[in-house]
């Protein structure tokens, strides 16, 4: 019986796994090539999973060359010492490894060599490996030396002190000619770029890297991975649910493993069924509030710097188009983290509609102040009078009590504690609503439009999902604009009523409801003014 794996790196023989072969056919080509090859990316991306594959096909198929993996993750806090007799430890065990899966000896010279070398720093590192080709074989055989690949995992473990001296270790040895050259290929991997990595910056110790990108599942990897489990099991997944997996994950290894490990795993739906649209929402609902070390990992970090935070709203809500520049500190590590991407255009956008969610989520202030503003005095006394007898939401009247809740809390809205004043009303927003999808009982996930860039808010409640459209006050040409985005939107969907909530941050900003005919779809906009002033402050004006 084989599992959805969410715990570490992943195998055949007891998970269901994507092959990734093209992509793992070009890594071996670049190591053919003799090329210093680095990849780096969030955890749980399935990088170790994908170099162990690698690997694997090194040793059985490519004798030629010799692969050794290495691993640093608890080298951080070693001395330079105990740093080089670790590598050289491990490097040991690796070479007897390979040695063993080839089901052949090592030469007795190499077991010498092995036991008789002594690692204290980058030199004696270099000149191990400067030895280390012409013991790989035995001396009276004719076959040719094979090349030495060396993967390192976990390589932002290095101590921080011999970072340096070990790239230009290897950079040293790189530009040794190509056949007598040892490793003859080398690959690093880790979660911090070099360039991230704390070395000195007006130094460039490893130009001569070959970057290397392991994207997110392609929609047929993730439908590959879900037909396993079905040949398996022969419970098979509706093909809007792996449509909509791929959508919400972006792809994401972790993300679709751990939402197919909900649906097949955790929920008890007969094996004779499929897997239904209905099932999805419950399993997505679930991933959206459950702690687990991805999300986690993935918030700890936007929480570092409050320009992350920024970043992402503008991109998401703001409407702007920002150019996909990895030259820029935020956008660089925005993408590290999985959230962000480029566009054909080269334009940001949002990637991982699940991530976002998660961070809205992580940034929303637990008690605001204003929940006793939600109903006015004479209006609904809670949430479920916002749906009509037959169950269904009232979005026109609900969002209308938003926009008069915002003007009924007046200028308190610019204090939310630990809420930024230029993004209070989108949170404010996401809390009204999140508040009231608990209260009914109905779901509410972020989407992104195809080649917007933005996210859009879904609701979905008995049978049916209500699309809200959140932007920023530009200019009227922008708002116009964004009723025909979001009519594109519906029509994509195939609703016929969507809900435009626009913020005004302007001083003379007046509410405005509005309803247009776009493209046969009705666009009921909301324009809500949030800069408001302390009536201490206004009567100074006077």
């Amino acid at each position: 019986m084989r599992y959805f794996g969410t715990h570490g790196p992943v195998n055949k023989k007891d998970n269901y796994v994507v092959q990734r072969k093209k992509e793992r056919n070009d890594f071996i080509k670049r190591i053919k090539l003799g090329r210093y090859i680095v990849l780096f990316a969030p955890r749980q991306t399935g990088k170790t999973t994908f170099f162990q594959e690698a690997i694997n096909t090194l040793t059985e198929t490519e004798t030629d060359y010799f692969p050794i993996q290495l691993n640093f993750q608890i080298c951080k806090n070693l001395s330079a010492a105990e740093f080089y007799d670790y590598l050289h430890k491990r490097s040991c065990i690796a070479i007897e490894s390979t040695f063993q899966k080839r089901e052949t000896l090592p030469p007795a010279a190499l077991r010498d060599f092995l036991k008789g070398a002594h690692l204290t720093n980058h030199v004696s590192m270099l000149e191990f490996f400067e030895e280390l080709p012409s013991v790989l074989i035995p001396p009276d055989t004719h076959a040719s030396t094979p090349k030495l690949v060396l993967i390192i995992d976990e390589f932002d473990g290095i101590p921080q002190t011999e970072l340096s001296n070990f790239l230009y270790t290897l950079r040293q040895i790189y530009h040794e000619p190509s056949d007598t050259r040892c490793p003859y290929s080398v690959g690093i991997v880790g979660v911090r770029s070099i360039t991230q990595l704390n070395y000195d910056r007006s130094i460039s110790p490893f130009n001569i890297q070959d970057e290397f990108t392991l994207p997110n599942f392609t929609l047929a990897q993730v439908q590959e991975l879900l037909s396993q489990y079905t040949e398996a099991v022969g419970q098979p997944f509706a093909p809007e649910v792996i449509e909509t997996l791929h959508k919400q994950t972006a792809g994401q290894p972790f993300l679709v493993n751990r939402l197919a490990q909900i649906l097949t795993e955790e929920f008890d739906i007969p094996k004779s069924e499929t897997i239904q649209m209905s099932d999805f929402s419950k399993a997505h609902t679930q991933l959206l509030t459950e702690r687990n070390t991805n999300i986690e990992h993935l918030i700890t970090n936007i929480r570092k710097d409050p320009r992350y935070e920024k970043m992402l709203m503008r991109i998401a809500f703001y409407g702007e188009s920002r150019r996909f520049n990895l030259d820029n500190e935020v956008i660089s590590e925005l993408a590290t983290y999985g959230v962000i991407g480029g566009d054909e255009n080269g334009i940001c956008q949002i990637l991982n509609p699940i991530y976002l969610h998660r961070v809205l989520q992580a940034f929303q202030p637990l008690i605001n102040g204003l929940e006793d503003e939600y109903f006015a005095e004479n209006g609904p006394m809670d949430f479920t009078e916002y749906l009509t007898p037959a169950g269904h939401i009232q979005m026109r009247t609900l969002l209308e009590n938003f926009k008069n809740f915002i003007a009924r809390a007046g200028f308190r809205i610019l204090q939310v504690p630990d809420t930024p004043q230029e993004f209070v009303g989108q949170y404010l927003l996401f809390t009204y609503l999140d508040e009231f999808i608990k209260i009914v009982g109905a779901a509410m996930h972020l989407e992104v439009p195809t080649g917007s860039g933005r996210a859009d808010l879904i609701i979905g409640h008995n049978g049916r999902q209500y699309i809200v459209e959140t932007k920023v006050w530009r200019n009227e040409r922008a708002y116009q604009a964004g009723k025909q985005q979001l009519a594109a939107y519906l029509k994509l969907e195939g609703e016929m009523e969507g809900y435009y909530v626009v913020f005004d941050y302007r001083q003379s900003s007046e509410p405005r409801f509005e309803t247009d005919t776009v493209d046969g779809h009705t666009i009921c906009s909301y324009i809500i003014p949030v800069l408001q002033e302390a009536p201490s402050v206004a009567a100074g004006a006077v």
